[in-house]
């Protein structure tokens, strides 16, 4: 068994489409102004602005939490999150090679803050919250003893708890963001705050993020998602935009006459300062991403589906094509109809949900369709028909007519939610995987049961081979089962994670390879005759959720828990 991933050739990363929005000033441009660097769990992404080429900087052991980049470009510093009692590390880049050129290890558990000295001799490193005191220090470098000395600033009664610091090139006074809402102005020199006080006008949901521009004038990010230019001598509001979600970054290029901003929805937007209109540039699921899907017989464009909206984006590019919003409510599974006119969809409310591709306009609602939840959905191959799964554990049968529905039947044998369906060929037989350890082979012309495959997991996934004489299957006990589909008999057991439970799995056309993934992090292609790992995907951060290949067999789509969509060559097999 190719288990030890360590002899396995790698796949290669393609294309991300995710970036952390919540972690506070992690966009940033680097010096050339043709690259922009922002972080997606635990790899650092350099993003060219004209191609759109992605660069992946791989070396953390978690979550990214912070980036700074060097005056010169030559440097990229990264930070990142651990467990508590634990090494955070922090890395130095060297941007050319794009490989490790140091890695610092003093901080535990969090890496708060980088920041490099202009003449690039030096990279300032700021630890985790210790207490909340939102003590401002000044802190002098005393370079002969290997010194920093730390000067209290004198706030008075004012208490605040700081968010982000900005100091002009003039070095003469530096400005505080606070969670309050307001904006300190402190004299560096004196480290008294200036004698107006705190700045007036107050932020709604604190002030996450400030950049100073050459003009003298302040860009302000706000949590409730505002971004506004403020003057620099009164702070009044000159322009101000809504973002979809809080600001945390906001980065210029070049002298400031554009800036990029970052925000927790994980959007990225580019603003000129003369217009001011935000441009989206870069978007993503920001949470879990529950399923993909292609069209069939296309590798053009795929599904995506997550708490709140399922997302259609182009395969080359990584551009959103589409966006379908349901507020509130999670879609749990998706697909293509064969002929390409629909888009079906299960959903937790217990509603299945039917849109057209082309606008996202919803075709047919089917209320009621599962009582605890719509889980599992399915189409048969000659679009008449959908098969849907739910939480409390029936299988259901709907007959689809351009405006209506009517349930044909409904087969009640799991005893827990159904987790996976899918249809043979010939729409006259399913197979349906379930939490309560059982897969069963549905007859859909007789609806009965034709056979049932029992184990001590609970299945997650199963899969027909093209030739649909057996089922393979997976779940928590991370084992991955070849099964019989006429006796129902077990063919072979391979041991699929030394790890975690297996969440998808898909097979090529052909019937040669299939991939899984799951709670290791890990994508991993197998041969199925042999049953050999022959690749593995490392770059996912959070758990594999769901996998997919694209049905020109070019890539590999997997999706995450952390929300992010990676795309990965799928190697030139023999």
């Amino acid at each position: 068994m190719a288990e030890d991933t360590q002899e396995v050739p790698q796949l290669a990363l393609v294309a991300v489409i995710g970036f952390n929005g919540h972690v506070f000033s992690g966009l940033k441009v680097h010096p050339d102004k043709e690259h922009l660097i922002y972080p997606l769990g635990c790899t650092v992404i350099i993003k060219s602005l004209k191609s759109g080429r992605q660069t992946f900087l791989h070396g953390h052991t978690n979550n990214v939490s912070c980036i700074s980049v060097s005056k010169s470009g030559r440097y990229i510093a990264s930070g990142q999150v651990t467990f508590m009692g634990f090494k955070a590390d922090v890395i130095i880049w060297d941007y050319e090679k794009k490989e490790i050129y140091a890695r610092l290890m003093l901080h535990k558990a969090r890496v708060e803050d980088l920041s490099f000295s202009p003449n690039d001799k030096y990279l300032v490193s700021l630890g985790g919250q210790d207490d909340g005191s939102g003590t401002l220090r000044v802190w002098e470098l005393d370079l002969p003893n290997r010194k920093i000395r730390p000067t209290e600033c004198q706030t008075g009664q004012l208490k605040r708890i700081v968010k982000c610091l900005e100091i002009p090139d003039d070095d003469n006074y530096f400005y505080c963001g606070t969670t309050s809402g307001d904006i300190l102005k402190v004299n560096l020199k004196t480290r008294l705050l200036n004698s107006c006080g705190p700045v007036k006008q107050k932020f709604s949901k604190g002030v996450n993020t400030l950049k100073v521009l050459k003009t003298g004038d302040i860009l302000v990010g706000s949590g409730d998602g505002m971004l506004s230019l403020c003057s620099g001598g009164n702070f009044k509001t000159i322009k101000s935009v809504q973002l979809e979600g809080g600001v945390t970054s906001v980065t210029l290029r070049g002298d400031g006459q554009q800036f990029y901003v970052g925000t927790e929805a994980a959007q990225i937007y580019n603003l000129g300062y003369t217009d001011f209109k935000p441009e989206l540039i870069a978007t993503n699921h920001n949470s879990a991403v529950k399923d993909v899907a292609f069209p069939f017989a296309t590798s053009e464009l795929f599904a995506t589906c997550s708490q709140n909206d399922i997302r259609v984006w182009h395969t080359e590019t990584s551009k959103e094509l589409l966006r379908i919003t349901v507020p509130n409510i999670t879609c749990n599974a998706l697909g293509f109809v064969q002929d390409g006119r629909s888009i079906f969809s299960a959903w937790n409310d217990g509603k299945i949900r039917v849109f057209t591709p082309e606008s996202g306009k919803l075709r047919l609602i089917i209320h009621n369709a599962h009582s605890m939840g719509v889980t599992a959905i399915a189409a048969t191959n000659d679009c008449k028909r959908i098969v849907s799964g739910g939480g409390e554990g029936q299988v259901r049968v709907w007959e689809i007519f351009q405006n209506s529905y009517r349930l044909i039947e409904t087969m009640k044998e799991h005893k827990a939610t159904v987790n996976c369906i899918k249809i043979k060929s010939n729409d006259k037989e399913c197979v349906t995987a379930s939490s309560d350890g059982a897969c069963i082979i549905w007859d859909l012309v007789r609806f009965v049961r034709n056979q049932m495959v029992l184990s001590n997991t609970l299945f997650s996934v199963v899969c027909y081979h093209p030739e649909e004489f057996q089922i393979i299957t997976s779940g928590t006990d991370r084992k991955i089962g070849y099964w019989e589909v006429y006796d129902g008999s077990a063919i072979r057991e391979l041991e699929g994670s030394l790890s975690g439970a297996i969440n998808g799995m898909h097979i090529s056309e052909d019937g040669k390879y299939f991939v899984t993934g799951g709670d290791d992090k890990l994508l991993k292609l197998w041969h199925y005759s042999d049953g050999e790992v022959t690749h593995v995907g490392i770059g996912h951060s959070g758990s594999i959720t769901n996998v997919r290949i694209c049905p020109n067999s070019r890539y590999i789509v997997s999706t995450s828990a952390d929300g992010a969509i990676l795309r990965w060559r799928y190697p030139q097999t023999s």
